[in-house]
């Protein structure tokens, strides 16, 4: 990643009655995101949530995407051309309502 970078950060709050499957999200959606955004993404990473601070309690997220662009537009344009088939295939892994976040990476 450099400074000015856009990072896509998509969060799975994690609760009760909640469930994430971590193998089809790793295995099957993001490479299938990786390859409808094309060259436009020029990084992606996962992370799986063990916990917090406090011993024994649970993470406050089931998994973290992050996935990067050059620019804002750069994603708009790879994104929205693919928005459908990248949002219909969640319900496989998950019945988390997704929040997402856009930044600019600064270091």
């Amino acid at each position: 990643m450099k400074v000015g970078m856009t990072k896509v950060t998509v969060l799975y709050p994690n609760s009760e009655g909640k469930h994430f499957d971590i193998n089809y999200y790793v295995n099957k959606h993001v490479p299938m995101v990786s390859n409808l955004l094309g060259d436009a993404l020029k990084y992606a990473e996962i992370e799986e949530g063990i916990g917090t601070a406090e011993p024994g309690a649970d993470a406050p997220y089931a998994a973290i995407g992050c996935i990067y662009f050059n620019s804002v537009e750069d994603f708009q344009t790879s994104f929205g051309a693919n928005a459908e088939q990248i949002m219909g295939d969640i319900p496989n892994y998950t019945n988390i309502e997704p929040i997402i976040q856009i930044s600019e990476v600064k270091l």
